[in-house]
């Protein structure tokens, strides 16, 4: 898995990776297929940093989960728990599992009997 982490108009700091690998780390543990994860921090004068969370996964979309405060570290925290959610829910989705619990299959009564041709 390939993480690819990116500044705009700000100086990404030892600290900030750190900070991001680790929560990103923790992302193939939803998705099994993720191929590649991409964070862009974008800091802008006054008006605070956004953050991007960007998964790149096989046989899906691409995934964006997206976070815009004044704390670089609350961004990403939000931002991942973001990612998190759709990662769930799309493993959910895969899988098929909308069966309702307890609902018993019915088994059709129209199959031949044995020996009849």
């Amino acid at each position: 898995m390939l993480i690819t982490i990116s500044g705009k108009h700000i100086e990404v700091t030892e600290a900030i990776r750190n900070h991001v690998e680790e929560k990103v780390e923790k992302l193939p543990k939803f998705y099994d297929s993720i191929s590649q994860i991409e964070v862009v921090i974008e800091g802008s004068e006054g008006v605070g940093q956004s953050v991007e969370i960007i998964v790149h996964a096989d046989h899906n979309d691409l995934l964006v989960a997206k976070e815009a405060g004044t704390d670089t570290y609350t961004c990403i925290d939000v931002a991942a728990h973001k990612m998190e959610r759709q990662l769930r829910k799309a493993k959910e989705k895969q899988r098929g599992h909308k069966a309702v619990p307890g609902a018993e299959r019915e088994i059709p009564s129209s199959l031949p009997e044995e020996g009849a041709a």
